[in-house]
């Protein structure tokens, strides 16, 4: 049974078949499952709904999978987790860079995908109504720990549900390197080289709504040897 029984699910697919095998699936383990069966049926949906993930196939006949989920990127911060039957490393980097919050290689496990379904939600940061707020300065912006917002003076920052609980690892020990292992661990990913460097695109992205210049951080640091740290004021 899933962990968030009342989580709103978007999948896309053009396979009407595999669509409706993935939607009884997740019904049945207590999701809400809404469907489209390409990505301008999937606008006209979010156009009305609100989703706490949405799950699309990359290759699909007209938009695909990237470029809907780098447009998808410039207003929403919903978690999308990418279908694809590519299994090599560079696609699954193309996917990330355009913003997504995780992959999956076809053929899968319908349980594998209930598992990274699951993973993804938890990284959704939620108020915890008995702590008061905390906030770190990063130059112009300041990240309030508790509701996972990062602020540029009084304009939200969009982050997406991974970037969001990378600076909550960072956050919980400032001004401390961790590891790339340690940050593979803390989000739920298989271990091995390839969600190495996965975490490095997603450090990228998130260095460009941090950073004045993200090729020469000075709030999201390398160490050598020993990581990333968050460096606050």
């Amino acid at each position: 049974m899933t962990e968030a029984p009342e989580a709103h699910l978007l999948i896309i697919d053009d396979d009407e078949r595999i669509r409706g095998l993935l939607q009884k699936f997740l019904v049945r383990n207590g999701f809400w499952v809404s469907a489209a069966r390409d990505a301008a049926h999937a606008r006209r949906l979010l156009a009305g709904l609100d989703f706490d993930l949405i799950v699309t196939d990359v290759m699909m006949p007209g938009e695909d999978g990237i470029s809907l989920t780098r447009s998808l990127r410039e207003t929403l911060t919903t978690p999308i987790l990418l279908l694809t039957a590519k299994g090599e490393t560079e696609d699954r980097i193309r996917g990330l860079e355009a913003g997504a919050d995780d992959y999956l290689a076809k053929p899968f496990e319908p349980k594998e995908l209930l598992l990274r379904i699951n993973a993804i939600l938890r990284r959704i940061p939620t108020t915890t109504e008995d702590q008061s707020p905390k906030s770190l300065t990063l130059g112009d912006k300041t990240y309030d720990i508790e509701r996972g917002e990062l602020w540029c003076g009084e304009e939200l920052v969009r982050l997406t549900a991974t970037e969001n609980q990378l600076m909550k690892i960072f956050s919980a020990t400032p001004a401390e390197p961790v590891s790339r292992t340690s940050l593979v661990e803390q989000l739920g990913r298989d271990q091995g080289q390839a969600q190495e460097r996965a975490v490095d695109v997603q450090i990228t992205r998130l260095r460009r709504k941090l950073e004045m210049d993200p090729k020469q951080p000075r709030y999201l640091q390398t160490v050598r040897g020993a990581g990333y740290m968050l460096a606050p004021d």
